[in-house]
Formats: C-alpha cells, structure tokens, sequence
C-alpha cells in the first residue's frame, strides 16, 4: 500500500484506544432506534464534531448500513485548514485510524480525477483535515473492510458542486457506491437562532431542492460548513435515480453540554432510492 495518513485526531475528537472506540460507536448505534428502508442507501449526511458533541446524532444515519456492503465509499467534507481552489483527492494509499487503515480505492479515485479538471492532488489539504477522518471509524464498526475516496473541497461554489457530482457520477455509475457528506450547520449563534438557521438546510434537504440550499447559502440565510459536501451528496444522488430523503435526527451541542448561548448545529439525513 502506498502513502498512510496517520490520524491526527485520535485521542482528542475521539477515543484513541481501539476498544474503547469501537466500544463507544456500538453504544451510539444501540442507542438508535432500528429502522427499515424501503429502498437503497445512496449517501449519507453526518455531522463532523468530536463524538461527545456529535457522535450521537451521527449513528442515526450510520445505523442504516449495518450488515449492508458497498463496492466503495466515495467521501466528501470541507476544508477547515487550508484555503485552494477545487477539490483535492487523496488517490493513492490510505487513511490510518484506531481501528487499522482503511485503503484508497485507487481505481475508483484516478476514474474520478479524469472525469473532473476541478479536482486535484493537493495532500495539504487532508494533512491536518478533521472532516473525512472523523467519519472513518464510524464506517469501519458498520461497514467491516472496505475501501474509499477522499475528497476535500476548497471550492464549494454551485459550479463546483455540480463539476464534482458529474464527475463522481461518471466514474462510479457502474458500481455500487455510497457517497458520504460531511458537514456541521450553523455556528457558534444562540439556541433559538440556530435552531431556525438550520431549520432553512433541513428544509432544503427534506425537499431534495439543492438550487435552494446552494442559493441559501449563497445569499448568507443559513449556513454549513460543508454545505458543498451536502450538495454533492444530493446531486450525486439524484443523477443515481434517489428521489427519496428522510432527516434521521437533528439536534445542536446545547442538547449535549446544556450551554444554549452559542451552539453548533448538527443534523444526519439519508437519500435512497
């Protein structure tokens, strides 16, 4: 195998042990009530804070993949560190967790980069990147073995939300893969105002309308972090003939720690068809 990303936030945004880790998921997803769906999963949306804030909320959505298989993962969140254009791929390798390290499908990610001139090699931005790893292990107690793209946006502008949907589309329509968004919601307002800011994403999501999210966004009504990442997921998806979503849980981090005056929002959704 070629280059490992080592973790970077193991031991701080969740357990660094592999039992307590594994120990810690098993006990979100008990904790999710079980539900069937009419239909295949698609792509997923799931916050990405440390699991004391957001691991709860996560396993709703992860639940759904128990004892399901994907020929890849195809994960997409947003660059909190490193300011570029476009979207960096990590296309060789793999990412490193607690729970051993999960392979690049690297067939699927040079598929990927020749459908898309926006997307790139820039390893900067997955060096030091919270979002994608964040979801790693969740998907390693669900799913067992598998392999994945990583995908960083710099970029999450309309033009290249839809470059990048097109391209994962083209390059995985013959597979059965699972696109994964990573993104939080508002940040850092009061327990109210939070809760209506990401009341207007929620919204846009339940609808499947992602001309509205992109143009909320864009116009400062609402906001999230990776609200690209949960454009791509929706777009992806609808090019893979999902017309269905559901909002599986919503809540913000005064639900957790009681501290209501500045709060980030989190929300975990699903699209199937």
């Amino acid at each position: 195998m070629g280059k490992i990303r080592k973790s970077v936030i193991a031991g701080s945004w969740y357990p660094g042990d592999s039992s307590v880790l594994r120990d810690d998921i098993t006990r979100y997803i008990q904790n999710v009530p079980h539900r069937e769906l009419e239909g295949d999963v698609t792509a997923l949306i799931v916050p990405h804070a440390g699991y004391v804030y957001s691991g709860q909320v996560a396993a709703y959505a992860y639940e759904l993949l128990m004892g399901k298989r994907y020929d890849s993962v195809i994960l997409v969140g947003p660059s909190h560190r490193v300011a570029f254009g476009g979207v960096s791929i990590y296309s060789e390798g793999g990412y490193e967790t607690p729970l051993g390290v999960v392979p690049v499908d690297e067939n699927l990610a040079g598929r990927i980069k020749s459908y898309g001139s926006i997307i790139v090699d820039f390893p900067a931005a997955h060096a030091q990147e919270h979002s994608l790893e964040i979801q790693l292990p969740f998907l390693q107690v669900v799913l067992g073995d598998f392999s994945f793209v990583p995908l960083v946006m710099g970029d999450q502008s309309a033009e290249t939300c839809l470059a990048l949907a097109d391209a994962v589309f083209q390059a995985a329509k013959d597979r059965r893969v699972l696109i994964v968004a990573s993104s939080d919601l508002s940040h850092f307002h009061g327990y109210k105002e939070a809760r209506a800011l990401d009341g207007i994403v929620i919204q846009h999501i339940q609808d499947n309308d992602v001309k509205g999210l992109l143009e909320s966004l864009a116009f400062d009504k609402t906001e999230a972090c990776g609200g690209g990442p949960i454009a791509v997921a929706m777009l992806t998806s609808q090019k893979m003939g999902a017309r269905r979503s559901l909002l599986l849980k919503y809540a913000n981090s005064g639900d957790v720690t009681g501290d209501k005056s500045s709060v980030v929002g989190y929300a975990s959704a699903v699209y199937y068809r």
